[in-house]
């Protein structure tokens, strides 16, 4: 079966910006099954935003044999916005590891006033309506960070981003 390298490589971007930052703006709250009154414990250090992410250059690198084949990259940087204004930017690239079918290795840094922090998944195509992408590091405020961040297609060049976020 042949495969559309521009179809996969484009659905590969959508996902592949899942890894977004930004200013953390909503705690998360979990409750505590343990005790009859289901009292909430809020957990200081855990954040939830949410992000946009829109496209600002995109670059295919078709490496070693012609067309798809494991190696080929898919370069993006986008820049991240809250409410309007911009808020940071991050670069991503995903490398095919195998063909038939699709899968790509995705890693991504985003760089926020605070500092920056890393995630990674390892995607299968064709892509599902949202992916969750782990958090794996970071600098600055985030050096501790980690948790995940769900990204949403919203377009060929904009992702909505939730984060998830523990530091």
């Amino acid at each position: 079966m042949k495969i559309n390298k521009l179809r996969y490589l484009s659905a590969a971007a959508g996902i592949a910006a899942v890894v977004a930052g930004g200013v953390a703006i909503a705690p998360l709250a979990s409750a505590d099954m343990s005790t009859s009154t289901r009292a909430h414990v809020v957990d200081q250090h855990a954040k939830t935003f949410e992000l946009v992410g829109k496209q600002t250059s995109i670059e295919d690198l078709d490496l070693g044999r012609a067309g798809i084949s494991p190696g080929d990259q898919r370069v993006i940087h986008e820049d991240l916005y809250r409410d309007g204004e911009k808020v940071g930017d991050h670069s991503v690239v995903c490398t095919y590891t195998h063909v038939d079918p699709a899968a790509l290795q995705c890693l991504g840094t985003f760089s926020l006033p605070e500092g920056q922090f890393a995630a990674q998944a390892l995607l299968h195509l064709p892509a599902p309506s949202y992916v969750d992408v782990g958090i794996t590091g970071g600098s600055g405020d985030y050096r501790n960070a980690r948790g995940f961040v769900r990204t949403v297609p919203a377009g060929d060049t904009e992702r909505h981003f939730t984060v998830h976020l523990k530091r």
